[in-house]
């Protein structure tokens, strides 16, 4: 019977050199020097000064460092609920799919502002 397809060429599970590469395989040494000196190349200096300089967050914007929590608590509820109404004010402005958006958008910021104020009752029960 004759087969209208061959046979696929037997390959042996050894890591051959690849015949386009200068390097004797990917694992070789003088592949990985290279890979390397690029590396050291495109991103040493940026990434040593990097490594170097400490981390100092932008205080800019930074809450008070011995504001207390429920300070804290009852100023991120305000900012929701003042974020929900700004929504809603322009929901009312817009149609369509971009009304669904600020939609979900402000109820998203209601749930969040639920979630504070929850954390807020825990933390100054009203009993």
């Amino acid at each position: 019977m004759f087969k209208v397809t061959p046979n696929p060429p037997l390959t042996e599970p050894t890591t051959l050199p690849d015949p386009t590469s200068p390097y004797e395989c990917p694992g070789s040494k003088r592949f990985n020097e290279a890979a390397e000196r690029a590396l050291d190349y495109h991103l040493g200096p940026l990434s040593a000064h990097i490594m170097a300089a400490p981390y100092k967050p932008n205080t800019l914007y930074q809450a008070h460092p011995e504001a207390d929590t429920e300070s804290l608590l009852v100023d991120a509820s305000e900012s929701l609920g003042s974020a929900t109404v700004m929504l809603n004010n322009h929901v009312a402005l817009v149609e369509g799919s971009h009304r669904k958006t600020l939609q979900g958008i402000a109820q998203i910021v209601m749930i969040a502002e639920m979630a504070v104020n929850r954390a807020l009752d825990k933390v100054v029960p009203t009993d």
